[in-house]
């Protein structure tokens, strides 16, 4: 990692003449707030904001940056969750809250380019102004920007069917480390010349360079969306429900919490149990039903489990209010136990590992946190899970990280034994550095490093995430 360079009156001078003395900032409180993410493991540290509006700009920036040798930390809608866009060490963070615009449709395409800070609701509520659907969605999708999904790959509650971030670009414009803008794959579905260089960006945590614009691809509305929440006596009888399900119907989405996580999301008082009865673990699920014989075929599964004993109770939405408040069930969790100074892990294996895999992770957490609360919740039928340690009172937030990193390398040696990920859908950043070999071999992280010091020979693009050099 590059040393921290102060920020002379010369490199100011300079950065002021690109964007203008109204899109640099340098005062204490905005260089805590746009130098950070939802990560409470770093303090934030940069030198200057500035908030760039063209991809001429960013360039600009990045070939200061390298003449001044000092680092560049991109900065999103700062949702993250493993100080991926945290600038600990004098950065200058481009913050891309001025890159907010869609900039063209193509309806025969099915495709829209935008700019890399436009926010993922304003790219969904634009993509349903047209009559289509950006179905990449998440909890934060109110303040987390395109280009930081891109930058993670971000993947969230309807990945089951629809597939990560990934999955939707057909096009990026790049700044690389080097200063240079690079189109790649402009949009084409069908391109069979080469290196398909964008999708190292994605997921790259801006450790290559800067992305810019994306050229993303949308797809129809879904029709007669239904949710049913169940109730389940406990961990084996969720994989059963997502076969049952899955093998006669299509689902959109099927995920999991545990009762502590119901109960941390009622007691703030904006919705109400779906039912009666108190269940160790719920599964909510969602399907298109635009035919009545789905519907059908919906309920029948749901006796058949019921018969089998895999669900205790359950509900299905009768109206889109109700469709909403169900799914805030989920979707509020995260907020509701924020709180509780969560110390969080984002975890996957294969589908097929799920459940004896769950069952080791409890086992250890377990045994080694009798007395914490812990919250389970994830989106379980992509094999994602979402374990947090929620803080006790006596407990200072330090104690508290260090007794929680204590097991960290007892339940990433477990995500290791099954092939798994130490970082399903948040990235690396800091906070999953250390752990990084657990999931990637050292030969690929020597072929990472390469391709780092190929765009980005300087080492001034986010130092310090993925891996040290």
């Amino acid at each position: 990692m590059n040393a921290p360079v102060a920020l002379t009156p010369e490199l100011l001078t300079q950065l002021t003449a690109i964007v203008g003395e109204n899109r640099i900032k340098t005062d204490t409180d905005s260089l805590q707030n746009w130098g950070r993410d939802h990560t409470k493991h770093f303090d934030p540290n940069p030198s200057v904001i500035v908030f760039p509006s063209t991809t001429k700009q960013v360039q600009a920036i990045v070939k200061l940056a390298n003449q001044f040798n000092v680092a560049v930390t991109p900065s999103g809608g700062r949702t993250g969750l493993s100080a991926g866009a945290v600038a600990a060490n004098g950065e200058i963070v481009v913050s891309m809250d001025k890159m907010n615009q869609i900039l063209d449709f193509y309806p025969a395409d099915r495709m829209v380019r935008v700019q890399a800070g436009v926010v993922t609701e304003q790219l969904q509520n634009y993509a349903e102004e047209q009559g289509m659907y950006y179905p990449v969605d998440f909890a934060s999708a109110g303040s987390s920007q395109i280009g930081g999904n891109i930058g993670t790959n971000a993947g969230g509650i309807k990945v089951i069917k629809y597939g990560m971030t990934r999955n939707w670009i057909l096009g990026l414009t790049v700044v690389t480390g080097k200063g240079d803008i690079l189109r790649l794959n402009k949009g084409m579905i069908k391109n069979a010349t080469g290196y398909a260089l964008q999708h190292l960006f994605i997921g790259g945590e801006g450790t290559l360079g800067l992305v810019t614009e994306a050229e993303i691809k949308l797809e129809r509305q879904p029709q007669d969306l239904q949710v049913m929440v169940l109730g389940v006596p406990d961990f084996d009888a969720i994989m059963p429900l997502l076969h049952a399900f899955q093998a006669k119907i299509d689902l959109t989405a099927f995920e999991f919490f545990g009762e502590l996580a119901m109960q941390k999301v009622l007691a703030n008082g904006h919705v109400q149990r779906p039912f009666e009865t108190e269940c160790p673990f719920y599964v909510l699920l969602e399907f298109e039903a635009p035919f009545e014989p789905i519907m059908d075929k919906a309920m029948e599964i749901f006796e058949h489990c019921m018969e089998q004993g895999w669900v205790l109770d359950g509900v299905m939405s009768q109206s889109l209010d109700q469709l909403h408040n169900l799914w805030r069930l989920r979707e509020d969790i995260s907020e509701s136990i924020a709180p509780f100074t969560p110390y969080k892990n984002d975890i996957s294996v294969l589908i097929t590992h799920v459940p004896a895999f769950i069952k080791e992770i409890d086992a250890i957490v377990n045994d080694n946190y009798p007395d914490f609360e812990i919250c389970w919740f994830g989106h379980i039928g992509d094999g994602n899970l979402h374990l947090n340690i929620l803080k006790p009172e006596n407990l200072s937030k330090d104690e508290f990280f260090d007794k929680c990193q204590h097991v960290n390398k007892y339940v990433f040696e477990t995500v290791k034994k099954y092939d798994g990920s130490i970082s399903a859908e948040h990235g690396v950043g800091m906070t999953k550095k250390p752990y990084l070999d657990y999931t990637r071999s050292a030969e690929e992280i020597e072929y990472m490093k390469a391709l780092k010091h190929v765009f980005d020979p300087q080492g001034i693009m986010n130092p310090g995430k993925l891996f040290d050099l």
